[in-house]
């Protein structure tokens, strides 16, 4: 892949990555490590019930304080700052959060709080903070969010109806613990969903404005990844080899796009989830191919690295051929494990679509996409290529 010669960069990875089956085990060890003892836990009830908090409390033993265990699928500012008082209170000097991306941005919002006080609102922007937040060590519970080693969270402003986007190097979590065990029971519509969201960080980190070399390796790693594991995980949620290796997908996509950045996919996915509700792996899923298509004439070459990471780039091809190899990779992919293809079917009506095509030109995701978008037209235009 070949880059401008002015090409120039900073990369970031700050986390500590535990990986292996029963590897929960060691999140005792963890605290330890980072000169804590009392660990406060932050998940939902879905995780509660399936057992897997039980397994991370075992394993903290006495350093276990407590636990807020009421994280919604759309996370908010009220629940962080609630959840930020009840770990005040119990006294807790590190977060542990289990579940998938809501419950990891409940706890990075969290661990501003817990240092810093005041509210949430508060803090809202972008490198905002002065000095290291409360350690936090990420268990996640599904294989796609990334939100284990980046840097930004996503939390609802439901007063306003509309998700807030958090950017600072001091809330990366400090430790993941990638446990195959921890996703085996996720469903496989949820399995084959949040794997997508991965698929999309990487895919958007190779087409971001800010890729370069290191993210671009990381990304095309976990696509090769995502393509040969993640269908296996959907049709056997026992197989706990493609689950670990999906683990390391989602992982190693979070790193490139906490790097490389986002870009439209992002941006659409947060609007219409905000307002109709649409799990966010699901939006992303929905919505890649058909931005894949918008960019295409602006950044072919991108996206036939990108068939090559899928094994679709045959001998031969013109980038923009590859491209089209790559959007139609995309869709034989989610067809294949039954993921829905268009908005209309996840209960988006036609007449919400103005209004978040407007609230995706706020998004910061925008900055970095390969295309610019100027008028909310534009944005419009792929919401209804994909309702």
């Amino acid at each position: 892949m070949a880059y401008d010669t002015d090409l120039s960069f900073i990369y970031k990875n700050y986390t500590r990555i535990i990986f292996g089956v029963n590897s929960v085990k060691d999140v005792g060890a963890e605290v330890d490590y980072l000169k804590c003892s009392r660990a406060f836990i932050v998940t939902d009830k879905g995780v509660e019930a399936a057992g897997l908090v039980e397994k991370v409390q075992k394993a903290l033993g006495n350093r276990f304080v407590g636990m807020y265990d009421e994280c919604p699928q759309d996370s908010g500012y009220h629940i962080a700052n609630q959840a930020a008082e009840m770990a005040r209170e119990a006294g807790a000097d590190c977060l542990v959060s289990v579940g998938g991306g809501s419950v990891i941005d409940t706890a990075k919002g969290m661990a501003i709080l817990l240092k810093e006080g005041g509210r949430l609102e508060d803090y809202s922007g972008f490198q905002l903070l002065t000095r290291p937040q409360t350690p936090h060590i990420a268990i996640p519970t599904t294989a796609g969010t990334g939100s284990e080693v980046t840097y930004a969270f996503v939390l609802k402003d439901h007063e306003k109806n509309q998700k807030m986007l958090y950017g600072d190097d001091y809330i990366i979590p400090n430790t993941a613990i990638l446990d195959p065990v921890m996703t085996q029971s996720l469903p496989p519509l949820l399995t084959a969903t949040t794997g997508m969201d991965a698929l999309t960080h990487a895919i958007e980190a190779i087409h971001a404005l800010q890729a370069e070399p290191i993210s671009d390796t990381m990304a095309f790693g976990a696509i090769r990844l995502i393509m040969q594991y993640l269908p296996r995980c959907v049709e056997n949620g026992d197989d706990l080899v493609a689950r670990g290796q999906q683990q390391i997908a989602a992982t190693m996509a979070g790193v490139a796009f906490s790097n490389a950045q986002v870009g439209l996919v992002h941006a659409m996915a947060h609007s219409i989830g905000a307002l109709c509700g649409v799990p966010h792996g699901m939006a992303n899923s929905i919505l890649l191919p058909y931005v894949m298509k918008y960019n295409m004439d602006e950044c072919p070459d991108r996206y036939a690295f990108v068939a090559e990471a899928m094994g679709v780039k045959e001998k031969g091809m013109s980038d923009e051929e590859a491209a089209e190899a790559a959007i139609n990779a995309v869709w034989e992919l989610t067809k294949r494990m039954g993921v829905p293809q268009k908005l209309r079917e996840v209960g988006v009506t036609e007449d919400v679509l103005p209004q978040a095509a407007d609230m995706s030109l706020s998004d910061g995701s925008l900055v970095y996409n390969p295309k610019m978008i100027f008028e909310a037209d534009q944005v419009l235009e792929v919401y209804k290529e994909a309702f």
